[in-house]
């Protein structure tokens, strides 16, 4: 009895360690909004594809070239907005067609992005942007109504 209330006493055969615990927590902490980020640069490349699609094809639709840019700023901006994405931290292009708006005329519309370094929920984006950027081209079409030009596509 006398050897197992020793043993009890004293701090031979201690181990260190649990002061690595709070270091542990922290690179958990780390991690988990390193993943949180990759999956918010992720999700905002699906949105910058889908309005950068979506104002291709309003833009190839519409009926001069003023309202093609107004539809298609306007469809992106609506995707954009679908996936929470609004705001002053996106842009689209508005498409340079050096033959005007005719028939086969090669459409390009670029989407961007900018992501913040670090999202913390509730509060908000801190840190450096990076900028998501999607492109997406469309033809318009050689066989529509009210256009110049011949169907040479």
């Amino acid at each position: 009895m006398n050897d197992e209330i020793r043993r009890c006493r004293g701090d031979a055969g201690q181990i260190g360690g649990i002061e690595v615990l709070p270091f542990g927590f922290l690179v958990f902490i780390a991690g988990t909004l390193l993943l949180a980020n990759v999956w918010g640069v992720i999700d905002a490349k699906l949105a910058t594809t889908s309005a950068a699609r979506e104002a291709a094809r309003a833009f190839v639709e519409g009926d001069d070239l003023s309202a093609a840019t107004a539809e298609a700023e306007f469809r992106a901006n609506e995707t954009l907005a679908a996936y929470g994405r609004s705001g002053d931290r996106a842009s689209v292009s508005t498409p340079v067609l050096p033959n005007g708006f005719t028939r086969c005329g090669r459409v390009t519309i670029t989407v961007s992005y900018d992501v913040p370094a670090l999202v913390v929920p509730f509060i908000g984006g801190f840190g450096d942007l990076a900028p998501v950027e999607s492109t997406y081209t469309e033809l318009i079409d050689p066989f529509r109504d009210g256009l110049p030009g011949p169907a040479s596509c």
